[in-house]
């Protein structure tokens, strides 16, 4: 009889841990959904969820749609077409801003560059304070020191980003093989030479797969810093709905819609042509 037929008193009998820890890790998986659920019901009962509302919310949803249709810029066409220029360089500039500022920070915040923990630590905090701040946020401070526009915007990106772009370039370059780095080293070349020939080579495709996803994020997010003053269509799609012009507003979504995917489509094309075809899913 194979261990697969008997029976199970008699295996629970003949193995007694293994059945007392499957008991014990069923208990706390059914304990922590039980706390799961509690936690959600309560968090419902605070923010005042209401199904009524929420029904409500949705038939007022289906009637500003109905407004929507059909799209309409009117005579607006050709101001939105700059406004949507305005943000994809906003995305495209504080992206690139981000990533040439944070890449010698990066340097400075991996383990295999800079070992002392004393050096490295504050740099690490450093970049997770900026990162800890949402980009809205920064979008309002650079709005509140150099003014309205897209240089506020620009100066947002770029400051968010610092911080995401530090730490992920810090552990892709904690990351990479050392047999490159000793080889340097052992043929008598300086620290700097090292990651010159040896580190960065490996490193540069990666950072440029995330620099490129960022762009793409960034478009969306340029949209929404646009809304608080920092230009481009987001600042358009907000006046168009202060002043309920719903047609218009939906051919402001439609355009950005068609960007993102426009802009998502060429980076997944260069991350593979920079990366290879290796990196690609199957479809």
């Amino acid at each position: 009889m194979t261990p697969a037929t008997r029976d199970p008193k008699e295996l629970a009998i003949q193995y007694p841990d293994l059945f007392r820890g499957s008991h014990t890790s069923r208990i706390k998986a059914l304990a922590v959904g039980l706390a799961a659920i509690a936690l959600f019901i309560f968090g419902c009962w605070y923010l005042e969820f209401s199904i009524d509302r929420l029904v409500t919310g949705f038939r007022q949803l289906g009637w500003f749609i109905t407004l929507m249709i059909p799209p309409d810029p009117g005579t607006s066409f050709p101001t939105y077409l700059v406004a949507m220029g305005e943000t994809l360089s906003i995305a495209f500039l504080g992206t690139l801003l981000a990533a040439v500022l944070a890449l010698p920070v990066s340097l400075l915040a991996a383990r295999n560059i800079i070992p002392s923990v004393f050096l490295r630590f504050p740099v690490r905090r450093f970049l997770d304070s900026i990162r800890g701040v949402d980009t809205l946020i920064w979008a309002l401070v650079w709005i509140n020191v150099v003014g309205l526009g897209p240089f506020a915007g620009v100066l947002a990106i770029a400051t968010s980003d610092f911080g995401a772009f530090g730490k992920l370039f810090s552990e892709a370059i904690e990351g990479a093989d050392r047999k490159q780095v000793e080889g340097i080293r052992a043929a008598g070349g300086s620290k700097l030479q090292e990651i010159r020939f040896g580190l960065m080579p490996q490193v540069l495709p990666v950072l440029a797969g995330q620099i490129l996803y960022f762009i793409e994020s960034n478009t969306r997010s340029a949209t929404i810093i646009g809304i608080v003053g920092a230009g481009g269509i987001g600042l358009q799609l907000a006046e168009q709905i202060r002043v309920l012009e719903w047609q218009k507003v939906s051919t402001l979504i439609l355009m950005i819609l068609a960007a993102v995917a426009v802009i998502d489509l060429i980076s997944s094309r260069l991350r593979f042509a920079i990366i290879g075809r290796a990196g690609e899913a199957p479809h």
